[in-house]
């Protein structure tokens, strides 16, 4: 008998929630054959198997939220049956093994009470059968995490869709199935519970003293709203971010006339290619070209060793923002491909990031990111680097400006863009920040021959 669990995952995910399960009990699985569809931090993405057999038991459920290193499916060898109830149905998914002190379950937010601890099962009468004690134990004490918990999927997208762990809830239905109502009512207590005390582990974070919040009902009707897995995520990167790395600003604006003119020439070429042609795509050509000329910024700071990481590929990061918040997948080797295969490029990743099917391979690896605020109006901002990178370039929205020409002595309308860098000043200072961008402002001013280049 074998067992199959949760991967390692990588870049410090401890957990995944379960959205759908692929195999029953007495399926036969192959190696690289996906099991399950889990939902990380930072993509959706199938867990394929690492066994190959006949299913025995599967482990898991949707709506689960389970740790790296959870089993998901019990494997014997081909053909052989799995094990089936009194009444000829395949035998209950039994409940997850308890944590060990190597499988620990990542702790409930500080921002929500923790689940009250399950009361026991009261006794089974002697001549109970074994389904009615299951059905009483199930109703007499609520669901805990990790646990199979009876829901509809319906019941679990409720869950879901208003943050509710339904493994915390108690269900009113026959045999403890969890409803609707008994979500719902979960949300409802946890809104008007008061804010948990501050613990002596909370007080400190990164030096920096916290202090717990005020209760604002005593002003007036407040609405308390869970932060998604990916907000939560996106709050913890950008803390980690701003608190570890020292945050340097540089301003400049571009003539993108030129620029705009070569866009408005190509961009029927790459629409029959696939792509959109636009200046962020035509900007990650000239950012790729300003990293090969300015390695440093293309690096990683090894605190540790005390050593700059001088990367020799060039993958850059896009900001894109969706309804489930902001996610930064990457293109890999910029610096080889020309504009119209980046648009397309680029086209494919904004729709499957607004899709929510990216892999989990193109979140992560970047080594630079650009993120662009122009389409909502925004000129100069102060973008927060992407750790473990030293440098982000954010674009602003470009407009019609009057630049005086000194050789023609006259005014003339030029296209201006608004650039803005963050730098770690660990490791660049600003005279190589100010480099960077002038060499960036100046290679815009001629992009044809980047356009051109393989």
């Amino acid at each position: 008998m074998a067992e199959f669990k949760l991967p390692d995952l990588g870049e410090g995910i401890t957990e995944a929630d379960v959205l759908k399960v692929y195999v029953s009990p007495g399926d036969t699985v192959a190696v690289d054959q996906p099991i399950v569809e889990i939902e990380t931090e930072k993509a959706t993405l199938d867990v394929p198997s690492g066994v190959a057999g006949t299913v025995t038991a599967v482990l898991v459920q949707a709506g689960q939220t389970i740790p790296v290193g959870q089993p998901l499916i019990e494997v014997g060898p081909t053909g052989e049956a799995a094990p089936v109830s009194p009444g000829g149905a395949p035998a209950a998914v039994p409940a997850p093994p308890a944590p060990t002190a190597q499988q620990t379950p990542t702790p409930a937010p500080a921002s929500e009470p923790a689940p009250a601890s399950p009361a026991p099962a009261p006794p089974a009468p002697a001549r109970a059968t074994p389904a009615a004690q299951q059905a009483q134990s199930a109703a007499a004490q609520p669901a805990t995490p990790g646990r199979v918990t009876p829901a509809a999927p319906s019941v679990r997208k409720l869950a879901r869709e208003v943050g509710v762990e339904i493994g915390t809830v108690t269900g009113s239905g026959p045999g403890g199935r969890i409803t609707d109502d008994d979500v719902k009512r979960a949300a409802r207590e946890r809104s008007a519970a008061p804010p948990p005390a501050p613990t002596a582990a909370g007080e400190q974070r990164r030096g920096f003293e916290v202090r717990a919040l005020p209760d604002f009902t005593q002003w007036g009707g407040v609405t308390r709203e869970p932060l998604s897995r990916l907000r939560r995520t996106v709050a913890r990167n950008m803390a980690q971010s701003w608190a570890e790395i020292p945050h340097v600003h540089l301003y400049d604006r571009a003539d993108i006339t030129a620029m705009e003119e070569l866009r408005q020439q190509f961009k029927e070429r790459a629409k029959a290619a696939g792509g959109n042609l636009t200046i962020s795509v035509m900007m990650l050509k000239v950012i790729a070209a300003a990293l090969r000329a300015h390695p440093r910024l293309n690096a990683s700071l090894d605190v540790d060793s005390n050593e700059l990481i001088l990367k020799q590929y060039i993958h850059l990061g896009v900001a894109v923002d969706t309804d489930r918040g902001l996610v930064v997948p990457k293109i890999e080797d910029v610096d080889q491909k020309n504009i119209i295969e980046l648009s397309v490029e680029l086209n494919g990743i904004a729709e499957r990031a607004r899709t929510n099917a990216l892999t989990l391979d193109e979140m992560r690896g970047s080594t630079f990111t650009v993120t662009n605020l122009g389409s909502f109006g925004i000129g100069h901002f102060d973008p927060i680097i992407n750790w473990p990178e030293v440098a982000v370039l954010g674009l602003g929205r470009a407009e019609q400006t009057a630049v005086w020409d000194a050789e023609r002595k006259t005014w003339e309308p030029r296209l201006l863009m608004p650039l803005s860098l963050g730098h770690d000043h660990r490791v660049i200072d600003g005279a190589d920040g100010a480099r960077f961008l002038t060499w960036i402002v100046e290679a815009i001013k001629n992009p044809l021959l980047m356009a051109l280049e393989g």
